[in-house]
């Protein structure tokens, strides 16, 4: 993919859009199509010295890919309303189901290959395992709205008969890294562990509700954010089968070794203080996730993931403490 050619990315205002703005930059490509709902002041730092063509709000993202035919060369679809705990499926309906769909069908019409974030989050409690394998998605049992509208448009995508030249749906496990900031409450684990311990010097963590996790020990596959931003770029310029993809690690890991390795990153001792899950969530709480990344793997990326630790000391080092963005 050439840097002249244009490349439109929605949801840029945000976590990983920005992430996705910074490293294409840093390569090279300045033709960057932003789209997204710019109003809100925590997001303007994501984009502060950013290099970019312009800005197009997300509602009138419709009306510009028609005025402006065959201007995009590549598609990244990043945006969605991410809260986890909010319950109304119909604004998850309209922000990410038909939204995508929109999308989906622009990059049909104009030829543009696109690649799209699903969501770990379908995986449910994982009673499936966690294999990206298509044949699996219809049975999948999402536990929020959230996720539910993400599988949902997986499904809706596997019965397009129409479709984009290339196209990649990438199942984010739990990403984390910087510009994260402004997500607040919804944002990492590590980003409220960190502050945690500026505030307290202690960490807290989830008591363990089951007889086969100790406290401390229910895992998830933690992905860097620069990983993330990595194989978005080498689908840019590769060409693996059309398909949906899971996007972690391989590697899951404890809670207990996340806090550790922040304590680690900040030459503190780790004190970890173990606090019950709240009633409302324990129903739903996974205590399991783990990409299975053959898939990907077998693709052709090959580049290795950043280990947990390795993440977590860069994250802090070179961003948490001097508050600085990616």
């Amino acid at each position: 993919m050439g840097k002249h050619e244009v490349i439109a990315i929605t949801g840029a205002a945000g976590f990983i859009g920005s992430a996705l703005v910074g490293y294409l930059n840093q390569l090279g490509y300045e033709q960057l199509v932003l789209v997204d709902d710019f109003s809100s002041q925590k997001k303007v730092y994501n984009l502060l010295g950013k290099q970019y063509l312009t800005k197009v709000h997300r509602d009138q993202f419709g009306e510009w890919i028609q005025q402006h035919p065959n201007s995009i060369q590549y598609l990244f679809h990043l945006g969605a309303r991410t809260d986890t705990t909010q319950q109304d499926y119909e604004l998850f309906k309209r922000m990410n189901l038909e939204y995508s769909k929109n999308i989906w069908n622009y990059c049909t019409e104009q030829q543009i290959p696109m690649v799209y974030a699903s969501s770990a989050a379908t995986y449910g409690n994982g009673h499936l395992g966690f294999t990206d394998d298509e044949s699996l998605i219809q049975q999948l049992q999402p536990l929020n709205p959230y996720a539910h509208s993400k599988n949902e448009f997986d499904k809706w995508v596997l019965e397009q008969k129409n479709q984009p030249p290339h196209w990649y749906g990438l199942k984010f496990f739990n990403v984390f890294g910087p510009n994260e900031y402004h997500k607040e409450r919804m944002a990492s684990v590590v980003y409220h562990a960190y502050k945690q311990v500026l505030r307290n010097g202690s960490i807290q963590l989830f008591q363990s509700h089951r007889d086969d996790y100790a406290d401390g020990e229910q895992q998830r596959d933690f992905i860097y954010v620069k990983d993330v931003v990595a194989v978005c770029e080498w689908l840019l310029n590769n060409t693996p089968k059309n398909g949906i993809y899971n996007l972690g690690t391989g590697q899951c890991r404890s809670f207990k070794d996340l806090a550790t390795a922040i304590f680690k990153s900040l030459h503190l001792p780790p004190v970890i203080q173990f606090i019950e899950t709240p009633k409302e969530i324990r129903s739903s709480y996974q205590y399991h996730t783990e990409a299975d990344m053959q898939k990907l793997r077998a693709a052709g990326y090959t580049h290795a993931f950043y280990s947990l630790e390795q993440a977590v000391d860069d994250y802090i080092q070179h961003y948490l403490e001097q508050a600085s963005y990616y």
